[in-house]
């Protein structure tokens, strides 16, 4: 009987929108141009917070960005605290002045973003390597300018469409 009513819990708390939109008011006149920013060298640290909270796994990724006019090419090179590494390559093709759809080993389907002032969302599905297995996660993730050469990232992540987490990630372009 505790195990279903903490799960009722979780999931009455999942069911709380504490996310942005692309509505909010902008804190600056910047904008994000993914384009802009991506490309070259950006060094990335981040970390993965449980939905209870629990910072369970850090990492650092390397960003290599080339730009061809339509295409954005990343190239993300992960280690993680434990000194485990793993790659994802991103290709980002811009769809619109402020869209792009995305792709990248694992992913299913096609990612989703829009830019929108100082603002990026993207969402997709992905299958992530954890602990020698395979899981399906959704995310959510929301990037924002904070100065020429940072953003910010929060991405929410979902199960069966249920949180099951955050990852926080400061960009700084190289």
């Amino acid at each position: 009987m505790l195990r279903a009513l903490v799960v009722l819990a979780l999931i009455m708390l999942t069911a709380c929108n504490d996310r942005p939109t692309l509505e909010q008011q902008k804190l600056s006149q910047d904008t994000l141009n993914l384009e802009e920013f991506f490309e070259g060298g950006v060094i990335a640290h981040g970390q993965f917070k449980d939905v209870l909270g629990n910072v369970s796994r850090r990492f650092v990724v390397e960003i290599d960005g080339v730009w061809d006019g339509s295409i954005l090419r990343l190239v993300e090179d992960f280690t993680y605290s434990d000194q485990t590494t793993e790659q994802r390559i991103w290709t980002l093709t811009k769809t619109g002045p402020d869209t792009w759809d995305g792709t990248a080993p694992g992913v299913l389907g096609t990612a989703k973003g829009t830019e929108s002032g100082d603002t990026f969302n993207f969402k997709y599905t992905i299958d992530l390597p954890v602990d020698g297995k395979t899981t399906r996660v959704s995310f959510d993730d929301w990037m924002w300018k904070l100065s020429d050469n940072r953003v910010l990232n929060i991405a929410y992540m979902e199960k069966f469409g249920v949180k099951v987490g955050e990852v926080v990630i400061f960009f700084e372009k190289q």
